[in-house]
């Protein structure tokens, strides 16, 4: 169990890096005159994604939950290449990936990489890491609640997006 702990740790961390390169973005983008959309959401969003965090630990401890290896296994795979996925939709968006939704303007809709065949790749990536990450150790309730809880969130921030790219 404790090695769960420290792979949720290990996420955890490695959401903290991508703020990093967001708040980085995001100060490059409105330097560039964007214009950032979507504001009410975006602290729900961020909300939801750190107790998805908490979530995953406290169910795991608190309801004794075990590790499944045929279950556990593939799901590890699932969130390492859900992982992969969003971190080549940044470096193919570059300057441009924020999660703030910060849309400069005149800026060309970004077509190439797995934007070529997925309008979303990211949010795709994340649904899959989402229901993933508690079956990793077999947190089925948190694995419910929370593809219900990004469902809803994703459908207001897909909405926000295309405004967004309208305005673009």
């Amino acid at each position: 169990m404790y090695w769960y702990y420290s792979f949720i740790l290990a996420v955890g961390l490695e959401r903290l890096v991508e703020l990093v390169v967001a708040r980085r973005n995001a100060a490059w983008s409105t330097a560039q005159g964007g214009r950032e959309f979507g504001r009410g959401h975006y602290p729900v969003m961020v909300g939801m994604h750190a107790l998805l965090l908490l979530a995953c630990l406290v169910e795991v401890a608190a309801l004794h939950r075990p590790f499944i290896a045929w279950l556990g296994w593939p799901m590890v795979a699932v969130v390492g290449l859900s992982t992969v996925v969003r971190w080549r939709c940044v470096a193919t968006l570059g300057r441009h990936w924020n999660p703030r939704l910060t849309v400069v303007p005149g800026a060309p809709l970004v077509t190439g990489g797995m934007y070529r065949w997925v309008r979303h790749p990211n949010y795709t990536a994340v649904a899959a890491e989402v229901a993933a990450l508690p079956l990793v150790h077999s947190a089925y309730l948190t694995a419910i609640v929370f593809t219900i809880a990004n469902a809803a969130v994703l459908r207001v921030r897909i909405r926000a997006e295309n405004t967004a790219l309208g305005y673009a």
